[in-house]
């Protein structure tokens, strides 16, 4: 088997049977926020292109890129498609003009035939609301001699799948690195960002260190992530100044990880690099010395800023510039969705503050509309303070996701009092009839919590409140607080009460 970095979290995958092409990124997500690290935009795109499946793992645009799909990419090749409840990403391939399928079962193996013979696949389709859009993916693939694990950045709750299913697993393929707005954009003291800036960027660490641990491979390729940051206002985001509460640390910091936790199977990765494992035997060659980007870093991304400059401009010259007033398309757009979701709108429980540069709005899930402030009615317990050109944006591309475009760009910024309300940002990922229904049906549904495990001297449910992972293998007590490494949530053992957020409460007592 050989595979191809070709950047992000992007793989080419050459079996005898044929080849796969997984995420391919390289334009600009997020408002042109993001761009992918190392630079890829000198691969040779249509080649890499010309492949036979393509297999997209979530609607995330540093893992779906249409213009490139649209551009480089085979319309005769077949999509591997995760088992997702909402077929969104079935619909945008549409569009692009992908017409052959294979619809995989969640965590089921089958057998493909490319034009060199047969070869064995299998996508573990995560579909909670918190996945991805509505889904995130990992796909597994063997070809007899090799079993490659691509896990992206998903994060499955059931390993023992994989080796029922396909035995020792040969290389790993897994994110490591921060891919979230918090803390940078909450209105907190700079101390306090720090301190949860370190917490954030070692939690995320141990947490890819566990799921290493569970999969057991051989070689394991640090990947999906972190993405480089070029616009001015946005480069202090990059882990390129020794700054311990930076959430994005990148390959060479991870590496390190592994090293100093007794892996010596860390395997660096830049676009272009080549791996050809046979079994449990790996042979490497990179396009370029990666000391020419990781040993001045910092020059590096300069050198990419210049180069770049023109694609983020004409980014940012597609924003939308129109003036008509936003309360009529805020409430077009949020209070149908609110109407339909009795149960998220209840879990967040408040008004919530929309700042679009001198306007003030209201989100008022209790009363399920959008409103102007109230004379007198204070600081809102949740709120964000937006531009009002990247809200104008989402408006007129009728986006059904603000976590996968505003959010997800880091150019706003946050206030909460209190933990983090899921519930609202599951809202904002949500906006269409069909995703909502789908959430609201989701959190309804009683979660299993019959099954017990012993942590560090307490008796607890097995699986997580949160997103069901299993706390005998993602759960790290100290004192009396539970963490689960897989999302980072906290729980007090004593009471039982969710520390990160509100409701989630765990089945704890003392042995």
């Amino acid at each position: 088997m050989e595979i191809t970095s070709v950047g992000h979290a992007g793989f080419h995958i050459r079996t005898a049977a044929g080849t796969i092409l997984c995420d391919p990124w390289i334009n600009p997500a997020y408002f042109g926020s993001w761009f992918p690290f190392p630079d890829n935009t000198e691969l040779d795109w249509d080649e890499l292109g010309n492949c036979d499946f393509l297999y997209v793992s979530h609607l995330h645009r540093d893992h779906f890129d249409a213009r490139h799909l649209t551009d480089h990419v085979n319309k005769d090749a077949t999509v591997l498609l995760p088992d997702y409840p909402v077929p969104d990403l079935r619909r945008e391939l549409e569009k692009i003009g992908f017409t052959k399928f294979i619809e995989t079962e969640n965590s089921v193996k089958r057998t493909i035939t490319g034009p060199g013979g047969d070869m064995d696949i299998m996508i573990v389709a995560l579909r909670a609301p918190a996945d991805g859009p509505i889904g995130d993916s990992g796909l597994l693939v063997s070809d007899g001699e090799t079993v490659c694990f691509n896990m992206n950045d998903a994060r499955p709750v059931d390993m023992d799948v994989l080796h029922e299913t396909f035995g020792h697993i040969d290389i790993h393929l897994l994110q490591y690195s921060g891919a979230i707005w918090y803390p940078m954009v909450y209105d907190i003291p700079a101390r306090t960002k720090s301190n949860f800036g370190k917490q954030k960027r070692q939690r995320g660490m141990d947490r890819a260190r566990s799921y290493i641990e569970q999969v057991g491979a051989t070689w394991v390729v640090p990947s999906a992530g972190p993405p480089v940051f070029l616009d001015d206002e946005l480069r202090y985001l990059n882990d390129d100044r020794d700054d311990e509460g930076n959430i994005f640390p990148d390959q060479i910091v991870f590496l390190e990880q592994m090293r100093i936790h007794g892996n010596a199977g860390g395997v660096l990765m830049i676009p272009g690099s080549v791996a050809q494992v046979r079994g449990k035997d790996l042979e490497l060659t990179h396009p370029v010395d990666p000391d020419t980007i990781y040993g001045d870093k910092a020059g590096y991304i300069e050198n990419m800023a210049r180069r770049l400059a023109p694609a983020l401009a004409a980014e940012k010259a597609s924003w939308a510039t129109a003036d008509s007033p936003l309360l009529p398309q805020l409430e077009d757009l949020f209070e149908p969705i609110m109407k339909q979701s009795d149960l998220i709108c209840d879990g967040i429980g408040y008004p919530v503050g929309l700042v679009l540069g001198e306007q003030t709005f209201v989100l008022d899930f209790p009363k399920r509309v959008v409103r102007e402030p109230i004379e007198g009615e204070g600081r809102y317990r949740y709120g964000f303070r937006i531009d009002p050109q990247l809200v104008r944006t989402v408006l007129r591309d009728h986006e059904p996701d603000w976590v996968n475009t505003i959010f997800l760009s880091t150019r706003f910024q946050a206030w909460r009092i209190g933990g983090y309300n899921e519930f609202l940002y599951t809202f904002f990922k949500c906006l269409t009839d069909e995703r909502i229904a789908y959430a609201d049906g989701w959190f309804s549904e009683a979660h299993d919590d019959s099954a017990s495990t012993e942590l560090a001297g307490w008796e607890v449910q097995r699986r997580c409140p949160h997103l069901k992972a299993d706390l005998s293998k993602f759960g790290v007590v100290e004192g009396n607080t539970l963490t689960c490494n897989l999302h980072g949530w906290q729980w007090d053992l004593e009471s039982g009460r969710c520390k990160t957020s509100k409701g989630h409460e765990l089945r704890s007592r003392k042995l």
